[in-house]
């Protein structure tokens, strides 16, 4: 069961004790503590009259206790507007992720935790993941969050290098786009902390977006027949790469890390129906805090 769906339960659930206590159970309290605390003053209103502290404030904690929630209630209708404050953020607008692995390396870190925007690829009913809005749709370079679709259950992090329509080339490790070689410049060394690897960083520009991707020199760039889990019919492989016709609906995408990454190349392209959004900014690493803020 993941996430989204344990959380929409939880906000049905105690928004339905929220309402009968709401509607319920505290008319039924305040019935309670008014009746109890009439024949309170009934029975002390001379200590009343007199207004003496100690019946006051016995009068008064009467009417408290027989007010205040019991824990069944303070636990379901008590949490209601937490849950779901959390819940409408977190299907609408934004969504915390963090990064499990270096398949996304330089730009995004394994244990950054990043901040996912909801919206802007289009308002999506939770945990169905329909679209009920068109809004936007995303743009090559962006880095997107996917459900991934050999296993819908796993949330993917890529960046977009085709749109629908586009023709997709890699070739001895540089990528084309439309015919159009999305320029590398200024390398230099990378070491990858997880495998301390040395790898080749470069600033790659694909369409208006520069920004980071690394290599692995030692590897080749053509992808292994054996590790092709889905061949999609518009894509041909061959010695030095691949060549690949984006379909309407769908988006190619591929790590940063171009050569220890698990992407399109392999198990084809992302349905637009399994975007999630937007990778906007780094909120946290904390293991380096230093790194919070945006990214290319």
């Amino acid at each position: 069961m993941n996430f989204a769906l344990i959380l929409f339960i939880l906000t049905v659930v105690t928004g339905i004790f929220y309402v009968a206590e709401r509607m319920k159970f505290l008319p039924e309290r305040r019935a309670k503590a008014e009746e109890a605390v009439r024949r309170f003053e009934e029975d002390n209103h001379e200590a009343l009259d007199r207004m003496e502290p100690s019946v006051v404030d016995a009068r008064n904690d009467l009417r408290a206790k027989l007010l205040r929630q019991p824990w069944w209630l303070e636990y379901t209708a008590g949490l209601f507007p937490v849950i779901a404050i959390v819940f409408l953020l977190r299907s609408f607008l934004f969504e915390p992720f963090r990064i499990p692995s270096g398949s996304m390396l330089p730009t995004l870190h394994v244990g950054d935790f990043i901040l996912v925007n909801k919206y802007e690829y289009g308002l999506r009913l939770p945990v169905a993941n329909t679209k009920v809005l068109e809004i936007g749709a995303p743009k090559r370079g962006d880095v997107i969050v996917f459900r991934y679709p050999v296993d819908t259950s796993i949330d993917y992090i890529k960046r977009v290098v085709g749109v629908p329509g586009d023709t997709v080339e890699y070739r001895n490790k540089v990528l084309y786009v439309n015919g159009v070689e999305q320029k590398l410049a200024a390398p230099r060394d990378f070491i990858d902390e997880n495998t301390m690897v040395t790898l080749t960083e470069y600033d790659e520009t694909l369409g208006d977006v520069n920004h980071l991707v690394a290599f692995d020199h030692r590897r080749p760039s053509w992808v292994p027949e054996g590790a092709i889990s889905k061949k999609e019919p518009s894509c041909t492989y061959n010695e030095t790469g691949f060549i690949c016709k984006v379909p309407e609906g769908h988006y190619f995408a591929m790590g940063d890390n171009r050569d220890n990454s698990e992407d399109s190349r392999y198990w084809g392209f992302v349905p637009d129906e399994n975007l999630v959004g937007r990778a906007v900014l780094i909120w946290a690493n904390f293991g380096d805090m230093s790194r919070v803020g945006g990214f290319r």
